[in-house]
């Protein structure tokens, strides 16, 4: 909104909130100070003339975690945004804009005074007309009222905001409208106005079908068909691609009234000009409203994901229960919708996870901000569930959050999730949950989201303290099965023997998991009469005392049975291995492994296996399977295999894992020397990595299975695995914030190598426990496990990662501020990193000393370990290393107030840091910035320190607060003090 507006010429106070948040006063200006105090503004105006309660505005500012002293903040800006707004007040004089009104405070604006009123008047006016038949009058109130958008809602706001529905609210207005527009327009003959306002509309809500379908009819109105109909080919990719549906009806009639020639070009129509077109479209105000929030650091992109697996194509029955769902979809007020799917009596194989997906697809259109799925493992046959933290973080890292900036604890982690998924329509499948305290942390909490748990237990305490609702399946109906049967062999098959067909279903248990192997093999044997399969199925029964266990699987068992015995040797020996692989879906070059054969070698017997319904390819090249598959393999393998083929699989299975694992992190981190690896055992495929963006990727895609080589083999192995792939997992896991999963699994591993009896095993484990320890503040038990690494590798004469445990202990003493303890410790480093001539490690303590200099206020001294640091790490190619000695001597230099050589310093220490993209660096980085820049530039400072804290913010920093609350302040420079960052 331009102040000069002649609409509002005559009001002394305006405000902008659609777009960014601008206030004027007469013709001036005005600066509305720190973020909290903009988002309070905010506040006030979008629910204008409307009392907003105390605890409102608190909850808005702070979301979940409110300081002691938040009303008292609160005051302070409503103090200061009255003086802002009303400058002649005095203390004789009451407030008139900003008053005090039903325990809050209310904001008094003029009709003409706020963009959001304004646009609101507009619209319902062009509402009425259009109603009343005159849509000519209507289309120009439209466009009126969407040229006022120039943005999303108070843009510029902290990220946090906008998880408020108050925002989300009034953005949702905006697409609504244009739609509204498109129809008066079509309907008028006037479509050359509104094409830019409807085209800047659908980019801002590409998966919004409805709006689509509007700028395909309003395109071919203009003469521009050929662009209409690329356009529904774009929407149509990208519904498939990101969220695994077709075009819904009204976007597929767009089309063919298009391709029928039935929109007829308008009496503006630009005669099919694509340039004019996209003049048009350019030129319209505000831009594009769909990008990304930010583009610098810690700004995180939404991201849409589709994580949901494949619907079956056969699904059938469940029709009542699939009516009852209907119930669950997303509500824009109320509670978050969570329903439980289990099975009645607990059994598997009765379709829980086959209805939440087929439903889940069913209703994609409800949920245009994504899908995200899980798989929980909570009945695998190895006994390695998901947890909440790892289930969270790939969620996170669906929704676009990189991994680096991904809160280390558990509360934040759900914190950011939750925020994440605020005023957002997503849907979330929890499959096959163990326990309601594995599923809490993962539940939104947003009334417009929906999660489907499956689970064998009912998990009352879901139902009972968080309103989920219950489904209890039960094995299909006869008829139901008939029908299952039908859509899979074809009605003329299963019509010529109905009574086989029954007994068939009835010899399944009427379980859809045995079905579907049924008629796998009936498909392979389309001549075969299904009396004849049915009789095959009775005589296989009589062979399976040893399965028969009395649970309600056991007649599945005698399906798994019979469909095994038909696999060749090469299959069945695969299928009984088939427990050994982790529980989620896995590579051929690790099933290849596996089995001790080729890749090449693999794919065919895998194809058999995946022909017979006993396993599954979800994603091409990845495979998986039923847990009762599992279960039954392990049995066939505990019976029939020797336990050295079973150990010799295990081995190259692991070994896989391991030498793919090193692979990937030493392609990521090659500053750190590599851990020694024994041979991989004859058979392993090993896969190899050219480039780091290849290496991250097949780390975090087969993170599970990494983690669960260090739980199998520390509880069933030998251990070796274990702790070698722990301590291969280091930094990765360091890297991404995983604290408390770092700390569980290894000291797992330290376990099995205890065990082992394998003392090189034990120092790496207790040197990594201890540096998790100190990072989580636990600084005894810190102490406690690097003292004994330092004991253990100076016994064994490893002088690396000695070298590196007396860096950790210095960590450790300057944590303690026993600032001299750290320098003695970084000596005797700096000493044997020097015997090995490992410049690496010697740049890496000469910086860490230089940060140490600091904090004892030796400056001159600084500077110089800095310069040093700077040269060593420059030979050696690191350009960690010397990113943080370019940033500790910009500290040296601003301590010394050597102001100018300060900010050169912290130049190239960002540089560095931003093309390593370490988030965490950067932001502490532009503190040190903003320390140097208080005094003689403050609103530059004042720049460094917001961008610091969006990254801190993302991070769940505990710095966050303090810097917060010293930029709302703004008086105050914030001092930094603490222990020396450690370049591992």
């Amino acid at each position: 909104m331009s102040p000069e507006n002649e609409s509002t010429a005559d009001v002394a106070l305006r405000f902008s909130v659609l777009g960014p948040l601008r206030a004027w006063r007469h013709a001036t200006e005005l600066s509305l100070g720190p973020p909290k105090q903009r988002l309070l503004l905010a506040l006030l105006l979008v629910r204008s003339d409307r009392p907003v309660p105390l605890h409102q505005i608190v909850d808005a500012l702070w979301d979940e975690d409110p300081p002691e002293h938040a009303v008292n903040v609160v005051h302070r800006h409503i103090g200061a945004l009255r003086r802002l707004l009303e400058p002649e007040l005095t203390g004789r004089t009451g407030a008139r804009v900003l008053v005090r009104a039903a325990g809050g405070y209310r904001l008094n604006t003029e009709d003409e005074a706020l963009d959001l009123l304004r646009f609101r008047r507009l619209r319902d006016a062009a509402q009425t007309a259009s109603a009343a038949g005159r849509p000519a009058e209507a289309t120009g109130l439209f466009v009126r009222a969407l040229s006022l958008w120039l943005g999303r809602t108070a843009e510029g706001l902290p990220r946090t905001a906008y998880s408020h529905a108050v925002f989300a609210g009034i953005d949702a207005e905006y697409p609504h409208t244009a739609r509204d527009a498109a129809d008066a327009a079509l309907a008028a003959g006037d479509t050359s106005r509104v094409l830019p306002l409807v085209r800047r509309a659908a980019e801002s809500e590409p998966l919004n079908e409805c709006l689509q379908a509007r700028l395909v009819l309003v395109l071919a109105a203009e003469g521009l068909a050929a662009q209409a109909l690329d356009h529904y080919q774009v929407v149509r990719s990208r519904l498939t691609s990101e969220l695994g549906v077709d075009p819904g009806s009204e976007l597929r009639e767009a089309q063919i009234r298009v391709l029928r020639g039935t929109v007829v070009p308008t009496r503006t129509s630009r005669s099919g000009d694509p340039k004019a077109a996209d003049t048009s479209g350019a030129s319209s105000p505000g831009g594009s409203r769909g990008a990304s929030p930010g583009a610098g650091p810690g700004a995180t992109p939404r991201v849409r994901p589709a994580q949901l697996p494949a619907d079956l194509h056969a699904f059938t029955g469940r029709r009542a229960e699939l009516d009852w769902m209907r119930d669950l979809l997303p509500a824009d007020g109320g509670t978050p919708a969570t329903v439980v799917i289990s099975a009645i009596g607990g059994a598997p194989g009765v379709g829980k996870t086959t209805l939440a997906l087929h439903w889940a697809h069913s209703n994609t259109r409800h949920f245009p901000d994504g899908q995200l799925y899980v798989n929980l493992r909570g009945y695998d046959p190895a006994g390695v569930a998901l947890t909440p933290s790892a289930a969270i973080c790939y969620f996170l890292e669906a929704l676009g959050v990189p991994a680096e900036d991904i809160p280390p604890s558990l509360d934040g982690q759900a914190a950011l999730y939750r925020s994440m998924l605020a005023g957002r329509r997503v849907l979330v499948v929890l499959d096959n949950a163990r326990s309601a305290e594995q599923v809490r942390p993962l539940l939104p909490g947003t009334p417009t989201c929906v999660t489907v748990i499956t689970s064998r237990e009912q998990l009352y305490g879901l139902v009972a303290a968080n309103g989920a609702r219950s489904l209890r399946l039960d094995i299909l109906t006869v008829t139901e099965s008939i029908e299952f049967m039908t859509k899979r062999l074809g009605a003329a098959r299963v019509t010529a023997d109905r009574q086989a067909a029954v007994r068939i279903a009835e010899q399944c248990g009427r379980l859809p998991l045995a079905l579907a192997i049924v008629c796998a093999r009936a498909e392979g044997h389309p001549s075969a009469p299904l009396a004849d399969i049915a009789a095959e199925l009775a005589e296989s029964r009589d062979d399976l005392g040893v399965f028969a266990v009395g649970d309600p699987a056991t007649d599945t068992r005698a399906v798994f049975s019979w469909s095994y015995r038909t696999l060749t040797p090469a299959a069945a020996g695969l299928f009984r291995l088939l427990w050994l692989c982790p529980p989620h879906d896995v590579s051929a070059q690790a099933v290849a492994s596996l089995a001790g054969l080729t890749t090449a070698q693999t794919r065919p017997v895998l194809s058999e296996l995946t022909r017979a319904s006993l396993w599954a390819e979800p994603a091409p090249g990845l495979y998986g399977s039923h847990e009762l598959l599992r279960t039954f393999s392990q049995e066939l393998s505990l019976a029939e295999d020797p336990p050295e083929a079973r150990e010799d699989a295990r081995r190259r299975l692991f070994d896989h894992y391991l030498h793919s694992a090193r692979g990937a992190a030493t392609q990521l981190y090659t500053h750190r020397e590599p851990l020694p690896l024994p041979d991989a055992a004859p058979g392993t495929q090993v896969l190899s990595f050219s480039d780091t963006d290849s290496a991250a990727k097949w780390l975090v895609r087969e993170m599970p299975a990494l983690e669960a080589v260090i739980t199998r083999d520390s509880g069933h192995g030998t251990g070796a695995h274990a702790w070698r792939m722990a301590a291969t997992l280091e930094l990765v896991l360091d890297r991404r914030g995983r604290r408390e999963e770092q700390i569980e699994l290894h000291t797992t591993a330290l376990a099995g190598a205890q065990r082992l009896g394998e003392t090189l095993g034990e120092a790496h484990m207790h040197r990594v426990l201890g540096f998790a320890h100190v990072r989580t503040n636990d600084h005894a038990r810190g102490a406690a496990h690097l003292e004994r690494a330092l004991e253990l590798f100076t016994d064994l004469g490893d002088v690396p990662f000695t070298a590196l445990t007396h860096r950790y202990l210095a960590f450790l003493a300057n944590v303690r501020q026993d600032h001299r303890e750290a320098l003695a410790q970084y000596k005797i480093a700096c000493a044997l990193y020097t015997r090995t001539r490992a410049y690496v490690g010697i740049a890496s303590v000469t910086n860490e000393v230089a940060w140490t200099r600091l904090l004892l206020h030796e400056y001159e001294e600084a500077l110089g370990d800095c310069r040093r640091a700077v040269r060593i790490a420059h030979r050696s190619g690191n350009r960690n290393i010397k990113a943080a000695a370019w940033d500790t001597m910009g500290v040296a230099h601003h301590r010394l107030g050597q102001h100018d050589e300060a900010l050169e310093a912290f130049d190239h220490a960002l540089t560095h840091y931003r093309a390593l993209n370490d988030a965490s660096l950067i932001a502490d980085t532009l503190v040190h910035r903003g320390e140097a820049l208080a005094v003689t530039s403050p609103q530059e400072a004042r720049r460094a320190w917001n961008e610091a804290l969006a990254i801190l913010d993302v991070l769940g920093h505990t710095d966050a607060d303090r810097l917060r609350e010293l930029l709302e302040e703004h008086d105050e420079v914030p001092s930094r003090s603490g222990p020396v960052t450690i370049n591992i």
